[in-house]
């Protein structure tokens, strides 16, 4: 036999039977009910989800963090699938809810959006507060603010976000004075001198940790807390999340504007203060993460006042 002729063509071809009107009847059934089945199937296991389940693509920077298991699940007990779309580089996740690539993402605070949308003439939109996560001093040479002296000397992140935030810590701290009273975008250079305790060192936000030895104290962001194993209730200072002053760091999800009010997106953001999600999100953070629930309307009258000001610092 050769490799390419099929098995049934040496085979003779069987008798056809005549079908009578009950056979036509019967087969007539099995198509309609085979239909039904296939319509039933095709509903009920798309891809794993159910009849009524809602899928939303969100961008996050943290996939891997043990919480989106719980979140995903108690998510899709209500009726949303999540799709986790995990970016390392921050820049790009709303770029991607902009162009439609997502349905909502959960990576920044306000801050953030406000420098994106003015930067991208974008209104991409808060529509749920989820935690702050407090900006510290540490230090390995005093073990309160009290004790650092008079010149003292303090390393801060210098990247403008980081930098300007650790500089209102430092004067809600006591230990520096900004002329104004400084703002998000503030720099050293508003640093009353004749006013303050302290001077301020700006390095790199990873190397924070590493200035500690030779410095009376450092502004370390948390992740670089937490992996040089510092410890968070050993702090001695931190920005308070129910001051206004930590307002512009309450982190958000985000949505277009012309979905703010889709009732999918606005349950999944109520349903993140699960407290077994909320339970998991501070316990990642080593409790130093504090959960916020302000209403959107706060959260939109927050980041409009931080777009007025970078708009006002680009003129």
């Amino acid at each position: 036999m050769s490799e390419n002729t099929p098995d049934d063509a040496i085979l003779p071809e069987k008798p056809r039977r005549k079908r009578g009107p009950l056979v036509g009847v019967i087969l007539a059934v099995v198509v309609v009910l085979v239909a039904v089945v296939l319509i039933v199937v095709n509903t009920t296991s798309d891809s794993g989800t159910s009849a009524g389940h809602t899928t939303v693509k969100i961008g996050v920077t943290d996939a891997s963090s043990d919480y989106w298991k719980t979140f995903r699940q108690i998510a899709a007990d209500n009726g949303i699938d999540l799709e986790l779309v995990n970016f390392s580089d921050y820049t790009q996740a709303n770029p991607a809810l902009a162009q439609g690539q997502l349905d909502v993402n959960l990576f920044q605070h306000l801050l953030f959006l406000a420098n994106y949308n003015v930067s991208a003439n974008q209104d991409l939109t808060p529509i749920g507060s989820t935690y702050v996560v407090p900006l510290s001093l540490y230090s390995r040479k005093h073990a309160t603010v009290a004790d650092i002296p008079q010149g003292g000397q303090i390393a801060i992140p210098n990247d403008p976000t980081n930098q300007a935030r650790a500089l209102l810590v430092l004067q809600s701290a006591g230990l520096i004075s900004l002329r104004g009273g400084g703002n998000v975008l503030s720099t050293p250079a508003e640093i009353d001198q004749a006013a303050s305790k302290v001077t301020v060192t700006p390095v790199d936000a990873s190397q924070t940790v590493a200035a500690l030895p030779s410095v009376d104290g450092a502004i370390v962001n948390n992740n670089f807390a937490l992996d040089a194993n510092l410890d968070p209730s050993k702090a001695l200072f931190n920005d308070d999340p129910a001051n206004p002053s930590a307002e512009p760091y309450i982190n958000t999800f985000v949505t277009r504007a012309q979905d703010k009010d889709n009732p999918t997106y606005l349950k999944l953001a109520q349903l993140y203060r699960d407290p077994r999600v909320a339970g998991e999100v501070k316990a990642e953070s080593k409790n130093t993460a504090v959960l916020v629930e302000r209403p959107n309307t706060d959260l939109q009258a927050i980041l409009d006042r931080l777009e007025q000001t970078v708009r006002a610092a680009k003129k």
